[in-house]
């Protein structure tokens, strides 16, 4: 089905989920595929489009993951599939870095205007986020030429080597797969619902612990670049204290020190602004974007300051598929989405919704202690009623009960405590709600105390 007859926007149940023919699926699968692949629902996808999914057994399911906030202009965009498609049938691939092409450019040249700040920029294209983050890494230390590389607790930043160790969570990520890569200092970040003197103090002691471990424990002369999510992704949608940021961008401009935001999740309207930096108006030094950049092809960016950017020789950045030519052609089809129907504005209604909605559930179910998030980038994080331990268990029971009523949803956080909802933004806002009345019914089935 093209994006021109797009599937009606409806939930619609047939079969159990998962149904007999992904059930089958599934047995394939697991007889094929290496086990560690781990799969979240296993309902196998035929088609999809705006806000549903459809499956093999024909049922359509809400989806409230986005492919972990990928398909921000949905799964089968217009201007994607045609611009994708119009690539795909003149050439697929050259490798820019022997024959070069205009799409690559013109992804630059867009990624250079979009992201934060008026300063001259470069962008270099890869394949993957986790790319992105070490490709970011090689170029503050080619810049400084420095070693040290500091990250925060609870973030997520890949799954290769040096990615790994950037990551804060063992299980599933690191568990296993050392040794990690050396000169990698993880210090803390201003979690406001769990900061033990108060959120009101969250983030001016979290920007001063993490500033004396810097100077105390590596010194800053050492730091080559100091990376963080704007809002953190695994780690649990944890948006850091107002304030936080802007001290340690400050902190790292006054020592030399190269400023990463890893916007892969936060990135290309989630938030409801092109980036979610934007909201405190910090201006990254390198800002590392995938996940929503190509409507659902494999496409990355790093971008910043361009004497950053040029530092590293000739030869020194690149990959045999970074910049594939049919993703940038995807690419330019999402952001002239994103542009031409305001998936800034729709990610901000999505905000209001979810938040106004969840906040209700909040008052009436005492085991979701937070809610949080920004545009349609919204989790909440439940708890043992009465206290801020952790309730993984109530947290996989709503999923597994969304996912029965044909929604699907994700667990995140350190604790394995948060459901994180990344609807995309194009979604119709009658199954925006529909999908929330699962959630809250999802909740009434545990059994959970009244608040």
């Amino acid at each position: 089905m093209s994006a021109a007859t797009p599937l009606p926007q409806e939930r619609r149940l047939v079969t159990a989920i998962p149904g007999p023919k992904s059930q089958e699926l599934q047995a394939r699968k697991l007889g094929a595929v290496a086990a560690g692949v781990g799969t979240t629902l296993p309902v196998y996808v035929s088609r999809a489009n705006g806000g549903v999914l459809e499956d093999v057994d024909g049922n359509s399911l809400i989806d409230f993951g986005s492919g972990i906030a990928v398909t921000n202009v949905g799964n089968s965009a217009e201007a994607v599939v045609a611009k994708a498609s119009e690539q795909l049938a003149a050439f697929t691939h050259t490798c820019f870095m022997v024959t070069p092409y205009e799409g690559y450019v013109a992804v630059a040249e867009q990624l250079n205007e979009l992201t934060p700040g008026d300063h001259e920029k470069r962008t270099a294209l890869f394949n993957s986020g986790a790319e992105a983050v070490e490709n970011a890494v090689k170029i503050a230390r080619a810049y400084t030429k420095r070693t040290a590389v500091v990250v925060f607790d609870h973030g997520y930043h890949g799954r290769t080597n040096l990615t790994m160790g950037l990551t804060a969570k063992n299980m599933p990520y690191k568990q296993g797969f050392g040794p990690f890569a050396p000169e990698i200092y993880r210090v803390p970040v201003a979690y406001p619902y769990r900061w033990l003197t108060g959120a009101e103090n969250c983030a001016a002691e979290a920007a001063a612990q993490a500033i004396d471990m810097i100077n105390k424990q590596i010194g800053a002369e050492n730091v080559a670049a100091i990376i963080i999510e704007p809002i953190q992704g695994e780690g649990g949608f944890i948006e850091p204290a107002k304030g936080f940021l802007p001290a340690i961008v400050e902190y790292a401009k006054a020592n030399g020190i190269v400023f990463v935001a890893d916007e892969i999740q936060t990135g290309f309207c989630r938030t409801g602004q092109w980036f979610a930096c934007d909201d405190e108006g910090i201006v990254p030094d390198l800002i590392t974007t995938a996940k929503g950049i190509a409507g659902g092809l494999p496409l990355a960016a790093v971008t910043g300051r361009a004497e950053i950017m040029d530092a590293a020789h000739a030869g020194g950045l690149g990959g045999t598929y970074g910049g594939n030519p049919v993703a940038c052609a995807a690419a330019l089809g999402s952001i002239e989405t994103m542009k031409e129907q305001d998936l800034n504005g729709k990610a901000q209604r999505i905000g209001e919704v979810m938040l106004g909605r969840l906040s209700a559930m909040q008052e009436k179910f005492d085991v979701i202690g937070d809610v949080r998030g920004r545009g349609a980038m919204i989790a909440i994080e439940l708890v043992k009623p009465g206290s801020k331990e952790p309730n993984p268990e109530v947290t996989a029971a709503v999923a597994k009960a969304c996912h029965a009523e044909g929604l699907v949803v994700l667990t995140a956080g350190t604790y394995g405590n948060v459901l994180r909802f990344l609807p995309p933004l194009v979604m119709p806002e009658h199954l925006l709600n529909e999908g929330l009345d699962i959630i809250e019914g999802a909740f009434a089935l545990q059994g959970v105390t009244a608040a």
